[in-house]
């Protein structure tokens, strides 16, 4: 079975990070997702997705994330309930693994910075973006002849 969801969004509201009991950050915020339009040339319709993050990882998107930017995430899908005055709410929210910018202008020093489970920062260089017109798609396809076949079905091992 797999559980796995990878959105990119933006931000919805003002980050404010909180602590448990035990003393680990904790930051719930909402990505805004544009779905692809049910037909073409039709409106795209935005999915507001709540997101939850923990410890080092939410502190590091309470730093260097807020309100309206780009935010790229990967993580698992969590369901709860809860109940206020006698009424059961249903919660479904994402559960962050790892963050990462998307390569928005508005990088931190030229750096491109992401967090992930084994729980280091990464820097790299942010790439630098040129306007130099897209390469012309002057390719043909081939044969097959060229391919030799290196293990017959028989052998294969399934």
């Amino acid at each position: 079975m797999l559980n796995r969801v990878i959105l990119m969004g933006r931000i919805t509201r003002e980050l404010e990070i909180r602590q448990t009991q035990g003393g680990t950050a904790v930051l719930s915020f909402t990505v805004a997702v544009d779905r692809a339009p049910a037909k073409q040339g039709g409106e795209r319709q935005t999915d507001f997705i709540s997101c939850v993050a923990f410890g080092q990882r939410a502190e590091f998107i309470a730093r260097y994330f807020g309100k309206g930017r780009m935010i790229a995430i990967e993580g698992n899908l969590r369901t709860g309930s809860y109940d206020r005055d006698g009424q059961k709410h249903y919660t479904t929210d994402v559960w962050v693994d790892s963050v990462s910018f998307t390569g928005e202008a508005r990088q931190e020093g030229g750096y491109e910075r992401s967090y992930s489970n084994n729980n280091s920062y990464q820097s790299s260089p942010a790439p630098a973006f040129e306007n130099t017109p897209a390469p012309a798609n002057d390719f043909s396809i081939g044969s097959l002849k060229d391919f030799e076949e290196v293990i017959g079905d028989e052998d294969a091992p399934f």
